[in-house]
């Protein structure tokens, strides 16, 4: 029998087109001005394979900063960046499957410190993760089109959602 876990109320919800990637890139650039961003935010992005995850979240390192290679987490699990003195993590959790893990990589300090984390594939780690400001919701429409839902979970992420517009 499969663990049933609590959902977290939503505060809001709010979905966005996306024309093609260069819509997802102008998102990405519209987060990474927010003030509210920065500090301590964690957003979790869900969607099947292809749907956009990867691609939004290294427009959104780019829009915050970060030069060079972007490589995907998907087989070290995390990459961590530090933008402007605030630590950044992209974590994959496609292949997580033992919880014991979270403890021994210290993904809980992490989530415990202040910083921006960005989260694909929170389902398969759901048991152990926090409660996200955001959860975000990509799904692949005809061509390049994506429609982006976006769930604030937490008060920061009913702010960021304000902000956002």
């Amino acid at each position: 029998m499969a663990l049933l876990l609590p959902h977290p109320p939503i505060l809001e919800t709010r979905s966005f087109h996306w024309a093609d990637e260069a819509a997802c890139a102008a998102f990405a650039q519209r987060l990474a001005a927010l003030p509210s961003l920065r500090g301590d935010s964690f957003i979790a992005l869900r969607g099947p394979l292809g749907a956009g995850k990867t691609t939004f979240v290294r427009h959104l390192l780019r829009a915050l900063g970060v030069r060079g290679r972007i490589k995907s987490p998907t087989y070290a699990v995390l990459e961590p960046y530090e933008i402007d003195g605030c630590a950044v993590a992209h974590f994959d959790f496609y292949r997580f499957t033992d919880p014991r893990e979270w403890v021994d990589a210290g993904f809980r300090d992490m989530f415990a410190a202040p910083g921006l984390k960005l989260a694909e594939w929170p389902e398969s780690a759901a048991a152990v993760l926090p409660v996200a400001d955001w959860q975000m919701e990509l799904e692949a429409l005809d061509g390049d089109q994506r429609r982006v839902t976006l769930h604030a979970l937490t008060d920061h992420g009913q702010r960021m959602l304000s902000d956002i517009g």
